[in-house]
């Protein structure tokens, strides 16, 4: 009798454990599906190309809306601020990345002078997106990437304007408009101003603390929502900036900085997407945009 009981008993407990796991693995996997199912709600890149090729697109995204703003071959959808094509000696493709090569490796032209350069612009405009994109940068390297640009406007301001010890008189090539700031924080001597640090609104708004930037050589990845007066920037899966347009943080941000003079600057308009050329080597890739119905 004692026997049964005990062979009862043990029979009992393992089926009680069984059930147990079996409960447990449902749990895990509804929760895991439910976290899934909130991610790809967003659309958001930092779920939706995780292991996906450089410079591809993944079903879900195409599904999402978004499209390549460079094929990771080609430099085809870009030309340079100012200019009916790509200033080639300062812009290549190289390994699947655009780079934006050092000015003072640049060959020198026939008058001894190396050849010009500028930024670097999507042919197309954008008015409402969101941009997901990924970067390195070089040792004391700095750069950005800016919306929210006219060429009219930004080709019309000689460069001395923004960089008054630096620029020179002449009709600048440098697009003027919002700008992710990307940079050595650490050893670039604008990397002291808070402002002015990887992630910021350049010049308008210092990025969060919580940021968590790649050591220099490694890829940070980043993305962009403007969306109607609402603007935010990411950074490695943190946002670290967040805006409206219009607002007192806003206007006194403004007022602040060395675009106060321009009362264009801040205007809302159908733009284009631009790469900087700050003189330092940089690399960009995994480039892609989709558009928004506005707020």
């Amino acid at each position: 009798m004692t026997t049964t009981i005990r062979t009862q008993t043990r029979r009992t407990a393992r089926g009680f454990a069984r059930s147990s796991a079996m409960l447990t693995l449902m749990l895990t996997l509804m929760l895991t599906l439910a976290g899934c199912a909130s991610t790809a709600a967003t659309g958001s890149t930092e779920a939706l190309d995780a292991g996906a090729a450089p410079n591809t697109l993944t079903r879900a995204e195409r599904s999402a809306g978004w499209r390549l703003l460079f094929d990771g071959k080609s430099l085809a959808g870009w030309r340079g601020l100012g200019y009916p094509g790509v200033p080639e000696a300062h812009w290549t493709v190289e390994d699947g990345t655009i780079r934006k090569i050092a000015s003072e490796k640049v060959a020198k032209g026939p008058d001894g002078r190396r050849l010009p350069g500028g930024d670097l612009m999507t042919v197309a405009t954008f008015k409402d997106f969101e941009l997901s994109w990924d970067w390195k940068m070089s040792p004391v390297g700095n750069s950005g990437l800016k919306y929210n640009v006219s060429e009219e406007l930004s080709g019309g301001q000689p460069s001395n304007v923004l960089r008054p010890a630096t620029g020179s008189a002449g009709v600048s090539h440098s697009a003027i408009g919002f700008e992710y700031q990307m940079i050595d924080d650490d050893r670039h001597s604008d990397g002291k101003l808070p402002t002015h640090r990887s992630g910021a609104l350049y010049d308008l708004i210092t990025p969060d603390a919580s940021k968590q930037l790649k050591p220099i050589g490694e890829w940070n990845h980043s993305r962009v929502v403007f969306n109607g007066t609402h603007g935010e920037h990411w950074l490695n899966g943190v946002k670290v900036v967040e805006y409206e347009l219009g607002s007192p943080a806003m206007q006194a941000a403004l007022a602040a900085s060395k675009f106060k003079s321009m009362a264009w600057y801040a205007q809302r308009r159908t733009g284009h997407i631009v790469l900087q050329d700050h003189g330092d080597d940089a690399w960009f890739r995994n480039l892609k945009i989709r558009e928004l119905k506005g707020r």
